[in-house]
């Protein structure tokens, strides 16, 4: 259980910062539909606080499908699988997808229409790619024997990449709807903004996916250790 609160405290501390820090740096001639307070200072808009509270979701349920990953792990029964060759070239996609949509973001925000639809589109691709490159990974690792009920590793690995690849495609289906109303009209401060929140759930995203590649590597198993050390 305390490897369970050590992660949704983390989860809850990332949100939180991210909150406060967009409140700090929210920028009034890029948003609309506003109310401001007495002090003059900008609300949040409700889809940010909207995201804010998925994620926080988000991460609780990765939090705990990791926690339960570990537990399982001081089992007999427990054979790690090999590490598929191809999840190191997914991942620098998945990075590359996020890059690309914090540059997209920024290009909106200097009102460069055309540069921002040509990086969505690089965006959807990418991610789509990855998603691809997932499949690829699973279809090697069950030709080598390594099937979703061979063994509980096995198991965990499916079920957390299929996890993920499933936020994937929730964010992919966001981002394409983003892409199809900039493509047909000129970007307004609602587009704007629907591109810097799926910028913020695609880095949300990689750091899940980093934090599950150094789980099936075998790297995060010192942390882990340390961290019950500090929390005994």
């Amino acid at each position: 259980m305390s490897i369970v609160a050590f992660f949704l405290a983390a989860i809850a501390a990332i949100v939180a910062w991210w909150l406060a820090g967009q409140r700090l740096t929210s920028r009034p001639w890029l948003e609309v539909g506003h109310f401001h307070d007495r002090r003059g200072a900008t609300r949040l808009p409700p889809a940010k606080i909207g995201l804010g509270v998925f994620l926080t979701v988000v991460g609780a349920l990765f939090s705990l499908a990791i926690s339960a990953y570990f537990m399982r792990m001081a089992s007999s029964d427990w054979g790690a699988l090999p590490l598929p060759g191809l999840l190191w070239l997914n991942t620098g996609i998945l990075a590359a997808g996020s890059i690309t949509l914090h540059w997209t973001r920024v290009e909106a925000e200097r009102r460069n229409d055309e540069a921002a639809r040509i990086g969505l589109l690089v965006a959807l691709a990418l991610g789509l790619a990855f998603l691809v490159g997932q499949l690829f990974a699973w279809r090697a690792l069950s030709d080598a024997g390594y099937f979703l009920a061979g063994n509980p590793a096995n198991s965990f690995f499916y079920l957390l990449t299929g996890m993920h690849g499933l936020h994937i495609i929730g964010g992919l289906f966001a981002l394409g709807r983003v892409t199809v109303h900039a493509s047909q009209t000129p970007l307004d401060n609602r587009t704007r903004l629907s591109i810097e929140l799926c910028a913020i759930y695609w880095h949300f995203m990689l750091i899940v996916w980093l934090v599950l590649f150094a789980l099936f590597a075998g790297w995060a198993s010192g942390v882990i250790d340390f961290c019950r050390q500090l929390l005994t």
